[in-house]
């Protein structure tokens, strides 16, 4: 009896041992969430000024809490950007017609040439 007693306590401080706790909840930053695989930063809209004293307008879309489309305004010109999905998960930005992307990181943004993948404007925050 006193053998089964020992077997039994045995396995049961092996497997409490074995078990896998749960992994913490992941702690995100102020303003920066994810959902479907994909950030969203509480950034905002306004004048951007970008190295190279590069400017550009900026107005963002929100749509359930998530940015899905900015108002761009550079070099004269209006363009309107479409969000368009990363493997990243950065907030990309898309205009199909006139090639241009911009992206979103939570210290800063930058405008590329979506053809040649050249960056238009970089270094670029809220002025």
């Amino acid at each position: 009896m006193i053998r089964s007693i020992s077997c039994t306590l045995g396995a049961a401080f092996l497997l409490s041992a074995c078990a896998t706790p749960a992994p913490p909840p992941v702690a995100t930053a102020a303003g920066i969430s994810i959902q479907s695989g994909q950030f969203e930063f509480a950034l905002a809209s306004g004048d951007y000024r970008c190295e190279r004293g590069v400017r550009l307008g900026m107005q963002r879309e929100m749509r359930d809490r998530v940015n899905h489309r900015i108002q761009l305004d550079w070099n004269g010109k209006h363009y309107q950007l479409e969000r368009d999905p990363s493997y990243s998960g950065l907030p990309r930005f898309e205009d199909q017609i006139s090639g241009l992307v911009w992206i979103d990181l939570p210290w800063k943004g930058l405008l590329l040439d979506g053809r040649t993948h050249a960056p238009l404007a970089n270094e670029c925050r809220v002025s």
